[in-house]
């Protein structure tokens, strides 16, 4: 059912991934050609001004949401193919190796994601490839262990009990009856963690730890027009938005499944 959450979230993302995909052909100047029109405040011309070093700022917000979801659902995929495996395992075995397992989730949730991915980054580099790998294994833990807790009730259902007596394998009785009874809640898992993803990125690229410049990055956009606030705020301003009505959307979908 298409509630007004679910319709506003992805109406969000629909405007997001249409920026991505067609970026080449809405974008109204190249992101990274320089101009001797540096610091200029928005006009017809730029329609959020240029930055320090005359690029067109709309045209880099616009290029700047492939970056973005890029990481989003790469992270949100690594997550996915960690998590998912062991939390399916740790719920339907139980016994020592669910002790185990909840004692490494609860190690990795008291850490700080943010703090977490920074210490990673900085030993790793950062790159696209690396933020996405690093942020999947920031999250993976929370994935487990929500499928975990579906898993625990499932297990005891009766068609479950009666795959059992028919004689069905465990990777079997997973594969076919457990994992399907979990995949609404794996997919608003994946939205949330694609925003979850999203901007701790761009908090990374604040902290100077993202994608490398010249490439549009929106928290790179973001720390670089900190210093010129006071001339140009859409330097700023503008890839805030984007990053803030992107987190919205995803989260959105993701909160609205029952």
């Amino acid at each position: 059912m298409f509630t007004p959450r679910r319709i506003v979230g992805f109406a969000l993302i629909g405007l997001i991934l249409a920026c991505a995909l067609l970026a080449h052909w809405i974008a109204p100047y190249d992101p990274l050609r320089s101009s001797v029109a540096m610091l200029s405040p928005a006009s017809a011309a730029h329609f959020l001004g240029t930055d320090e070093l005359g690029r067109d700022v709309l045209s880099r917000v616009i290029y700047g949401a492939r970056t973005s979801l890029a990481i989003g659902s790469g992270a949100a995929l690594v997550a996915m193919l960690i998590g998912a495996p062991v939390g399916l395992m740790a719920g339907y075995f139980g016994g020592r190796l669910d002790i185990v397992t909840v004692m490494l989730i609860d190690l990795f949730v008291a850490l700080p994601g943010l703090v977490l991915a920074l210490v990673i980054t900085v030993m790793v580099g950062p790159s696209l490839q690396n933020l996405a790998l690093v942020l999947g294994f920031v999250m993976w833990p929370s994935v487990a262990r929500l499928i975990r807790g579906q898993v625990l009730p499932i297990r005891e259902a009766t068609f479950v009990e009666a795959a059992r007596a028919a004689g069905g394998s465990p990777a079997w009785i997973i594969s076919q009856h457990i994992w399907p009874n979990t995949m609404r809640v794996v997919a608003a898992q994946f939205a949330v963690s694609v925003s979850f993803a999203i901007f701790t990125s761009s908090s990374l690229s604040f902290l100077g730890l993202g994608i490398p410049p010249p490439t549009p990055d929106w928290g790179g956009m973001v720390r670089a027009g900190y210093d010129f606030l006071a001339v140009n705020p859409l330097l700023s301003l503008g890839p805030g938005t984007a990053v803030g009505l992107t987190v919205l959307g995803f989260y959105l979908v993701g909160s609205s499944v029952e």
